[in-house]
């Protein structure tokens, strides 16, 4: 079997050099040839082609590690298998339309308020959006702009005098106002699902800041974790349309919710904490559902 695995022309780092190097491990293992194109390399390739169908080579699949969602959808049109798909990965990257699409499937979340769409604003604010949702949620709030990773552009207010400035400094970016689970303060639960199943767990936490991601000098360590927070995962990925993902939960004071979805989740950190390697499952669940 052969894939190709497509991460991004301009991201260079050892975080994800080592996570790549998991992927080609684990698809070796598995007697999958797994090759490495970057985006900039696939549409290169794509153009001197004319976009004909399979112009990048036979592969039987296509690991896309990224989120250039244009990319993605040109290399289905033209008859690939994509995992995840265009679709799901764009509907991960915006956390508003996580939400809108949680919510109809009926996935218990943090209540939740999208920001209007702005458009040459010059500095005005949505007032009476931003007076009624700090209302309804109470501070403090979580103010998250839809687009960010590793807790980045995550931020606890206080006041609605915060909140306003925060709004400022944002300008035309969307954002998402969030009801703050202050149970569930400086703590998450990280599960790794592959296909129809949980793979792997961990608690993360910190006690000096209210996000517990790693990235933000948090710990962790291994997690087994419930029947509610497995089904909550499950469910989830299915109404996402995922076939891996890293699905991110808070601790309710009655139950838990969900906080996010990442369709190319990081996972080197669970494995260093629990010693599970995901890629091994994220690629076996590939080369049976492809085979």
């Amino acid at each position: 079997m052969r894939a190709a695995l497509v991460t991004n022309e301009f991201v260079k780092s050892e975080k994800f050099e080592e996570l790549f190097a998991m992927l080609n491990e684990a698809a070796l293992k598995e007697g999958v040839e797994l090759v490495r194109s970057s985006n900039a390399e696939c549409f290169e390739k794509l153009g001197l082609s004319d976009y004909e169908e399979h112009s990048l080579g036979d592969y039987d699949f296509i690991l896309f590690w990224d989120k250039d969602v244009r990319l993605a959808g040109e290399l289905e049109r033209i008859g690939y298998r994509v995992f995840n798909s265009a679709e799901a990965i764009a509907a991960c990257d915006d956390k508003s339309i996580t939400y809108m699409r949680l919510k109809k499937a009926g996935v218990r979340q943090p209540l939740s308020f999208i920001s209007p769409k702005k458009f040459h604003s010059d500095g005005l604010l949505p007032e009476a959006f931003l007076r009624s949702a700090g209302k309804k949620l109470s501070y403090p709030l979580v103010f998250k702009e839809v687009f960010g990773s590793f807790g980045d552009r995550v931020y606890l207010i206080n006041d609605e005098e915060e909140l306003f400035e925060r709004a400022r400094i944002t300008g035309e970016r969307a954002y998402m106002l969030q009801e703050f689970i202050e149970s569930s303060k400086g703590r998450d639960i990280r599960l790794q699902v592959a296909g129809d199943k949980v793979c792997a767990a961990m608690l993360r936490y910190n006690d000096g800041d209210f996000r517990a991601n790693i990235t933000n000098g948090g710990s962790m360590k291994p997690y087994t974790p419930s029947e509610d927070e497995v089904k909550m995962a499950l469910e989830a990925c299915r109404a996402m349309n995922l076939s891996f993902a890293g699905v991110d939960i808070l601790f309710g004071e009655d139950g838990p919710f969900l906080c996010e979805v990442n369709s190319n989740a990081h996972f080197k950190n669970l494995y260093d904490c629990t010693g599970i390697n995901a890629a091994e499952h994220i690629i076996a669940h590939l080369r049976e559902i492809c085979s």
